[in-house]
């Protein structure tokens, strides 16, 4: 692992773990970062460490609860960038705080799982399997995602950001489009339903590009190395073409505008970990 994501992000992490375990807790940790940033690498590695240290740690992304296929398409009907699943409202939330309630108070840890392969890209969700002895025993869940602890502006707020037509949303990202800023307040709305699952949560922990034109790279970069592997296989598992990943990407960007939802949780984050005398919070550059 980079010694940057180690020392500031991993140990850390690990260390609120412990002391929640410890207090008898089964603790829920959210990751937020941008499509393409290796959160789904940098978890599997923080398994490893986990167990190093006798832990017991389970890793989800909030995208394994999409909502089925059918639910699905008319949640994402006529959106702005022709994608069926990211944007918020493409999620079943009140499923995944009822499975997280449920392992909370004792029970096994059966999360729902999505299979971005299937329907030939456009993914599905998987039919459950049975309970692991894994997951009967998990310690702690970290959920990655990159809207995680983003909870919405209203109309006030999204007046004072100055939506509409051209409107910034990051350093290196294209301004806002017509349809763009017409479909915001929809996508606004939709955060509401992530509030209790983002109230479960027990520490938000954020990594944030230096510049939010380098997720459409990483993201292509990730499409690229799976081409690759699957060639290898002589597999051919869904391949996105370059104009549906720009679609997927930019959807991630524009629908929760990066200056006024990701931005922000940097200093709240800062000012949380100051406020509680503790590193619940951090914000890596990358």
């Amino acid at each position: 692992m980079d010694p940057l994501l180690l020392e500031g992000l991993a140990m850390p992490m690990l260390a609120q773990v412990e002391g929640l375990v410890g207090s008898g807790q089964r603790p829920v940790l959210a990751l937020n970062g941008p499509v393409g940033a290796g959160k789904s690498f940098f978890c599997q590695q923080l398994i490893g460490l986990a167990k190093a240290r006798g832990l017991r740690l389970a890793v989800a992304s909030i995208d394994d609860a999409y909502l089925p296929w059918e639910q699905r398409l008319v949640a994402m009907a006529g959106n702005p960038f022709g994608v069926n699943r990211v944007p918020p409202g493409s999620h079943d939330v009140p499923l995944l705080v009822e499975r997280l309630q449920r392992w909370r108070s004792g029970g096994a840890l059966q999360l729902p799982r999505f299979d971005k392969t299937l329907r030939d890209g456009a993914g599905d969700r998987v039919v459950e399997t049975p309970v692991s002895e894994a997951a009967a025993t998990t310690h702690a869940l970290v959920l990655e995602g990159w809207l995680m602890g983003c909870r919405p502006l209203g109309t006030a707020g999204l007046g004072a950001g100055g939506v509409g037509p051209g409107m910034e949303l990051a350093r290196g990202l294209a301004p806002l489009g017509a349809e763009e800023a017409a479909w915001l307040p929809h996508w606004d709305r939709q955060l509401e339903a992530y509030g209790p699952l983002f109230d479960l949560c027990d520490g938000l922990w954020l990594l944030r590009p230096l510049d939010w034109g380098l997720p459409r790279r990483w993201r292509f970069q990730a499409e690229a190395r799976q081409r690759r592997s699957q060639r290898q296989l002589q597999k051919n598992n869904g391949w996105l073409n370059p104009a549906e990943l720009d679609r997927i990407v930019r959807s991630s960007l524009a629908s929760l505008p990066p200056r006024l939802y990701q931005e922000p949780l940097v200093a709240k984050a800062k000012a949380s970990a100051q406020l509680n005398g503790r590193r619940r919070c951090i914000n890596i550059e990358i």
